[in-house]
């Protein structure tokens, strides 16, 4: 054997969400700040991401999150969520499949009956805060990135489904907020397809339509995701986010539920100290909690609290041989969806 690059792994997944975590084989993103690194990833060299993300090694239905060491000394680790398309800087999900691997690993110590990890983000600092029994990580709740408001009820052309509204809100990356009957279909599994191929329309549409510029972090500065969303009752909202180039998160999204929660608070639907729950497609639960208020450059912001959990099953080990020809990786679009890029 005569790898020219070897990468540890942890498979773990959270509520159904593959979020594989690199655990050993890289030195080092050049940058100051993680924000810093994601851009060096998605501007200057995106060889790791597109290697362990794109076939044949990885495949459309999953993240992996690069561990690194942190960029701020209130930090224990810092991640960097590598997706289909690109690098993000934060995700709920991820955050859950993370911590679960330091701690489940011994990467970091594991403190019973809760162990505090901070991280480090392209997004900002996340508290996590994990439940602990034997040896386990039984639930992992996270103080997200501040949400806000970017705009309620923004009149879109939305194309094939016609005049819709959208609510756009940050929550770690930002979201366009559609309730679900405006595209004639329910938040089932029997409509993944059909909610995944929606939702790619539906992104650049409204990408077209929409300016956002995080006041703070300027490079954060398109919607990166549609997340469909139904009220059950007064507590329980059905989430459906969709990920380029075409697939639908299983997990209920944890920056996506904090973006819906910007938009309830900004609506007084939700109070501090309010609890929701998100359900996703096959029936996934995360508990959102408001916090409470806070301001981002001077414009309202909410403090979310989201809760799930995830499990470690499996340990890999990758490499490139020098001279295997899909060593950048590839993509076909029987699988990667409509929005595969040409």
């Amino acid at each position: 054997m005569r790898w020219k690059k070897t990468l540890q792994l942890a498979d773990v997944h959270c509520e159904g969400e593959i979020g594989k975590v690199i655990t050993g084989g890289v030195l080092g993103i050049p940058g100051a700040t993680m924000l810093d690194k994601m851009n060096h990833i998605n501007e200057v060299d995106d060889s790791l991401r597109r290697l362990v993300v794109m076939e044949p090694r990885g495949c459309l239905q999953m993240s992996v999150n690069l561990l690194l060491p942190p960029t701020r000394p209130e930090a224990d680790a810092g991640f960097i969520v590598l997706q289909a398309d690109k690098a993000h800087p934060m995700s709920g999900s991820n955050c859950i499949c993370v911590v679960t691997a330091l701690l489940e690993l011994g990467m970091l110590p594991m403190q019973e009956p809760e162990t505090t990890v901070v991280l480090d983000t392209p997004a900002g600092l996340v508290t996590a805060r994990a439940r602990c029994a034997d040896g386990r990580c039984l639930g992992v709740s996270l103080d997200m990135v501040p949400s806000f408001v970017e705009q309620l009820d923004v009149a879109i052309d939305g194309g094939e489904f016609g005049p819709l509204k959208a609510d756009i809100a940050f929550g770690g990356v930002y979201y366009a907020l559609v309730d679900v009957e405006q595209v004639g279909l329910s938040i089932a599994p029997e409509n993944a397809r059909e909610l995944a191929d929606a939702g790619m329309k539906l992104k650049e549409l409204i990408n077209r339509q929409v300016r956002v510029q995080h006041p703070l972090y300027e490079q954060i500065d398109e919607v990166a995701y549609v997340m469909f969303r139904n009220r059950l009752d007064e507590r329980t909202y059905q989430t459906c986010t969709t990920l380029p180039p075409g697939r639908v998160d299983r997990s209920p999204c944890g920056t996506g539920s904090s973006a819906n929660l910007a938009t309830l608070s900004a609506r007084g639907l939700v109070q501090p100290g309010d609890r929701l729950v998100s359900r996703s497609t096959i029936g996934g639960e995360f508990k959102v909690e408001l916090l409470g208020h806070t301001e981002v450059a001077g414009r309202p912001a909410v403090l979310p609290r989201v809760e799930g959990r995830a499990w470690l099953y499996g340990i890999q080990q990758i490499g490139v041989d020098p001279d295997d020809p899909l060593a950048a990786g590839f993509m076909l679009s029987d699988t990667w969806g409509p929005a595969f890029p040409r």
